[in-house]
């Protein structure tokens, strides 16, 4: 394993680069000081958001309101749990970048029962690291397939040039692989069973794709939270805009809820909880097309309004409970007198 440091600011103006973010993603390097290499990593910007303030905020300064990693590592370090490492690796043996969807983190854990892993979004394992204090690492093969050497102060500047320029046309920010024809590229899993603070639910619910559909499912009995499979584009072309989010979906034994969610969030994302606890499946900010039982193929469709102050725009298909949902026919289109 190789250790990195987690590289966010230009050193030049102490802020988060101009022209780093495109479709929603935010650009970042992990660098290997010692082996003057760097390995480019894109985060929700969101993610990089919340990250940025946590490496800038000095020790001893109150808790940031709404960061679940905060609470996490102080939950951990009260059950006599400590995290050791964060470890950021592909989601597949091919993937040729790390992006939100492909890049993942094994977040170690030291109990009493002996070590553990729990498998997180990069996003995500990466501030818990910062708030733990714990060092951030690379497995060394995906340095040596990945990494690239770098010189002079500013460490962003080798890799800025290759991010896609926007598409073609009034709207910069666009939904991506709709069909899923690569896989779940630029599809993030996540939800609550992601944050469950007794036992390792990490693995409850499942997510593959199959001739054009994508399929959630609970992989146990009974799951702990909901999952949500989601892409996230930025809001800016879409505000003051009526969108509708639509797709066919097929429903198998679902004991809970599960549907199509459009989320139109001005911080924060699906399944993280809110600074005032409230339950994010009742987020007023949520649209929901809700489906239970066990359904043939039925089209759904769901629609908001994109308020001028909106960061993102978040749409996918959950699923809360046992079961299978699976989405075929995406489409997130803007009302046409929009």
């Amino acid at each position: 394993m190789t250790i990195v440091r987690i590289v966010l600011a230009d050193p030049r103006t102490g802020r988060v680069p101009e022209r780093s973010a495109v479709n929603g993603q935010q650009l970042i390097v992990l660098a290997d000081d010692a082996g003057h290499r760097a390995v480019p990593l894109w985060l929700r910007v969101i993610d990089a958001k919340l990250l940025w303030g946590l490496l800038e905020r000095s020790a001893g300064d109150a808790v940031m309101a709404g960061v679940l990693e905060e609470t996490a590592a102080r939950l951990l370090h009260a059950a006599g749990v400590g995290v050791t490492a964060v470890d950021i690796e592909p989601a597949g043996e091919d993937v040729p970048e790390l992006r939100p969807g492909t890049a993942a983190a094994r977040v170690g854990l030291a109990t009493a029962a002996g070590d553990r892993h729990v498998r997180v979004s990069a996003g995500y394992g990466l501030k818990l690291a910062v708030v733990a204090g714990v060092p951030v690492r690379v497995a060394d093969a995906v340095m040596d397939r990945l990494a690239e050497p770098v010189t002079g102060p500013d460490l962003l500047s080798p890799f800025r040039s290759r991010q896609l320029p926007p598409p073609p046309g009034n709207t910069r920010f666009e939904p991506r692989n709709l069909a899923f024809t690569h896989g779940l590229h630029r599809w993030q899993l996540d939800g609550t069973f992601l944050r469950q603070v007794t036992g390792s639910h990490d693995q409850d619910y499942s997510c593959t794709t199959e001739d054009g559909r994508v399929i959630l499912a609970a992989a146990v009995p009974g799951p702990a939270g909901f999952a949500v499979l989601s892409q996230e584009i930025e809001a800016e072309d879409y505000h003051d805009r009526t969108v509708t989010f639509r797709g066919h979906l097929r429903a198998t034994d679902v004991a809970g809820r599960a549907g199509l969610v459009l989320r139109v969030p001005r911080q924060g994302r699906l399944g993280q909880q809110r600074p005032d606890g409230r339950d994010p499946l009742h987020d007023p900010e949520n649209y929901f097309a809700f489906v239970t039982g066990t359904g043939d193929w039925a089209r759904h469709e769901v629609t908001a309004q994109i308020p001028p102050d909106a960061n993102n725009i978040i749409f996918g298909v959950f699923l809360n409970g046992g079961g299978k949902i699976e989405l075929r026919n995406p489409q997130l289109e803007p009302a046409a007198d929009g």
